[in-house]
């Protein structure tokens, strides 16, 4: 029987597998490099992390119905639950959407249509924490965290916050984590990914429920010491960082450090159809790394942003 995993840390739109973007594309009068199956996969070989945003952005730009977003989420719980996944925490990006004319009803409404469906199909539990992305207009980030405060209660949990590090400070979205505090969401942000602890540092006068990646801050043992002693999880992508170049080499990930620091990590894949992965095989490069999946799925349990009844599911689900 295949171990229950947790996923907290995945973009729906980088789970789109390269058939469906060209049936996507061509629907929706899109024009993309490539224009067959082949095609469009090698154009997820990417270089660097600025180029990786450069395709993400190319390639979700073919998402623009109601219908679209529904579908994607459908789609892939039905891969993920192969593999085990009783639980995920979506992510999705409706600032870019709505930038392009897709009205924000039209994506949470979709979104949370699809998560319907995945759940009575087959039996996957799916919340959002929608993203915010370094270098958006601060009016239409604290929109979005207005918007996704309205759905609170039919399954958006968080408010995040991506795109490149470097060069782009969080401090313009003060007031969008303020707006989503106050209406009871949970501020789970990128950091140190491919930036340094500073950046994690940062991050963490937010008070945020968990931080994606975050692998950056074994370059500080006392930032390490803090984030162990606030109870803050780690959504780590072994895969994402390697074909992000976040990280050299599967053997030098900092996994193990993070967990020698007493700190929980959860196993995830980030954007699987764009890093050619899937959830088993996170699991077994964690494994490799000394994470084993009742590690995975413990650490999954004390950062899922879901309701108590639900958490207690989840729990009896490991028994």
């Amino acid at each position: 029987m295949t171990d229950p995993k947790i996923e907290l840390h995945v973009h729906i739109e980088g789970t789109i597998r390269p058939a469906t973007l060209l049936e996507l594309a061509r629907a929706n009068g899109e024009r993309l490099p490539a224009d067959t199956v082949a095609g469009l996969a090698a154009l997820y070989e990417f270089t660097d992390f600025k180029h990786f945003i450069e395709v993400w952005i190319l390639t979700t730009n073919c998402l623009r119905s109601r219908d679209d977003f529904r579908r994607v989420v459908v789609d892939y719980p039905a891969e993920a639950a192969g593999f085990g996944a009783v639980y995920l925490e979506g992510i999705f990006s409706p600032c870019e959407r709505v930038a392009r004319g897709v009205a924000w009803a039209d994506i949470f409404e979709g979104y949370l249509d699809g998560a319907a469906e995945a759940r009575e199909r087959y039996g996957v539990e799916i919340r959002y924490t929608p993203d915010l992305y370094r270098g958006l207009d601060p009016a239409v980030a604290e929109e979005c965290a207005r918007v996704a405060v309205r759905y609170r209660d039919r399954g958006i949990v968080g408010l995040g916050l991506g795109g490149m590090e470097k060069g782009m400070p969080s401090q313009p979205y003060a007031r969008a984590f303020a707006i989503a505090r106050d209406g009871g969401l949970a501020l789970v942000p990128h950091a140190g990914e491919v930036a340094g602890a500073d950046s994690v540092r940062d991050i963490l006068r937010y008070d945020p429920a968990r931080i994606r990646h975050g692998i950056r801050a074994v370059e500080d043992p006392d930032l390490l010491a803090e984030i162990r002693d606030r109870g803050i999880v780690l959504d780590v992508c072994p895969t994402s960082n390697l074909r992000t170049g976040a990280v050299a080499e599967l053997a030098g990930h900092p996994l193990p450090a993070l967990r020698a620091a007493g700190i929980p990590c959860t196993v995830n894949t980030d954007d699987p159809a764009m890093f050619g992965t899937d959830l088993g095989r996170e699991y077994e490069l964690a494994a490799q790394l000394g994470v084993s999946a009742a590690d995975a799925y413990a650490a999954g349990l004390a950062g899922a942003l879901c309701d108590d009844a639900t958490r207690a599911r989840l729990a009896a689900l490991a028994e």
